[in-house]
């Protein structure tokens, strides 16, 4: 019976269920939780936003995904995206349509950097699939289809973008803006793609305290990654996979914090 159930997942869609490699990383203050997507399976990375904030297991559910990770970044008090998103070729969440991003004065000298973030894109060339990561006003690659766009930031690879993309400011040597926590040690998420053109989820749960980004970009170097993008982190940092949610960030009494997002990325076999 065993074989049977082997021969028959391997001569449909199933096939690619097989193929994603999920793992639990345990560092001496995370557990990282990783999900890769081999370029040569079946699979297709996506995504979705909600008019309204949604837990992941809601996301997961309407959408009937086999993986799901949280997406860019939001602003909780009005549930605006303030990271491009594009679904399908069309622009479905733009960040020039959140007043309390584009009016807030104190934000103003970094507005030009935050507009042009970096973001993971799905791209259709003639039969195949490519995936990018590039800043938004990166011209789209010659001969190619711009599918999906999913805003976040910084760069984590080959570089840390932080300072470039309006996360991280100093004046005089001195740090003014770290909007990130950057330095110190969170619940962050990411998504990289490897020299062989894999996708990679990275998601980092605090046990106890998480990493900074630059422990995360070396995580991630240590993978293979060669482009890597930052995500939402903190309370929206989350993934789902076979069934099963894992949150990163948790509260002082070790509980995990479950947090409505605003988009996710997915995997549909």
């Amino acid at each position: 019976v065993l074989v049977l159930l082997i021969n028959y997942l391997l001569s449909t869609s199933g096939q690619s269920l097989v193929k994603l490699q999920y793992k639990e990383h345990t560092l001496p203050q995370a557990i990282i939780h990783t999900l890769l997507i081999p370029a040569d399976s079946n699979f297709v990375v996506t995504l979705d936003i909600s008019t309204q904030l949604e837990t992941i297991g809601e996301f997961t559910e309407k959408n009937k995904a086999l993986a799901v990770l949280n997406g860019g970044f939001f602003d909780p008090k009005n549930q605006q995206t303030t990271s491009w998103i594009i679904k399908q070729g069309e622009v479905i969440a733009s960040p020039l349509d959140n007043e309390r991003l584009i009016n807030n004065p104190q934000l103003a000298p970094y507005l030009e950097k935050i507009l042009n973030r970096s973001e993971l894109r799905r791209y259709v060339c003639g039969e195949k699939t490519i995936y990018d990561i590039t800043l938004h006003n990166q011209t789209i690659a010659p001969n190619c289809q711009l599918i999906d766009v999913l805003g976040g930031g910084p760069s984590l690879l080959p570089e840390i973008t932080a300072i470039e993309e309006g996360f991280i400011d100093y004046s005089q040597g001195k740090k003014i803006r770290d909007v990130l926590g950057s330095e110190k040690g969170n619940a962050r998420s990411a998504v990289g793609i490897t020299n062989l053109g894999d996708i990679i989820w990275v998601m980092v749960q605090e046990n106890p305290e998480g990493l900074s980004l630059k422990q995360l970009a070396d995580f991630l170097s240590s993978l293979g990654v060669e482009k890597a993008l930052n995500l939402d982190g903190g309370s929206s940092a989350a993934m789902y996979y076979q069934g099963e949610t894992f949150w990163g960030k948790l509260d002082g009494e070790g509980n995990s914090i479950q947090r409505p997002i605003k988009s996710v990325l997915l995997v549909k076999g």
